[in-house]
């Protein structure tokens, strides 16, 4: 009988001690886990482009350009604020009934859809900048502060123009 001890034991749990530190190397680590994504703001998924404002010595004027939504999901513009005037208000243009053009706030704001665009331009929808608290002169730079939906705000610069149309009415204004 054959007393001599086999090493085959002793080589097996090495090669079974390798394996599990080459598996334990593959395995995924709490680093190399994704990275959660950060819900994005409105705010943040909101650009303008061709911002401007027209200008006017006092009362009332409006302010214009494109809003782009990089976001996926639509977002909803609910108000505007600029120191340049005690009160601002979104507005749409309508027709109001006689053929003529008015124009009035726009009621629950504006949706800007995902990764799409709202033009706001003369004799459609814009921002309407009311009791205005001095000259807007052609060339001066108006921020303009847009309040979203999620509660997010986006601030720009958009310079004043000299520009003739955009003389609309208000509904029920006379004329």
């Amino acid at each position: 009988m054959n007393t001599t001890p086999t090493r085959r034991p002793a080589a097996l749990l090495a090669l079974a001690a390798a394996a599990a530190l080459v598996l334990a190397g593959c395995a995924p680590t709490a680093d190399a886990e994704p990275a959660a994504v950060a819900p994005t703001t409105a705010a943040e998924n909101v650009t303008i482009a061709d911002a401007w404002v027209k200008a006017a010595d006092e009362g009332m004027t409006a302010a214009f350009g494109e809003l782009t939504n990089t976001g996926d999901t639509e977002v909803s513009v609910l108000a505007s604020t600029s120191a340049a005037a005690t009160m601002t208000e979104l507005h749409e243009t309508v027709d109001d009934g006689s053929g003529s053009m008015s124009m009035q706030e726009k009621e629950g704001g504006f949706v800007v859809p995902a990764g799409g665009t709202l033009v706001l331009e003369p004799g459609g929808n814009h921002l309407m900048l009311m009791g205005l608290t001095a000259p807007l002169v052609a060339g001066d730079e108006i921020e303009i502060t847009l309040s979203f939906s999620d509660g997010s705000e986006f601030t720009f610069a958009a310079p004043a123009k000299d520009f003739s149309g955009a003389n609309e009415t208000y509904v029920g204004e006379e004329d």
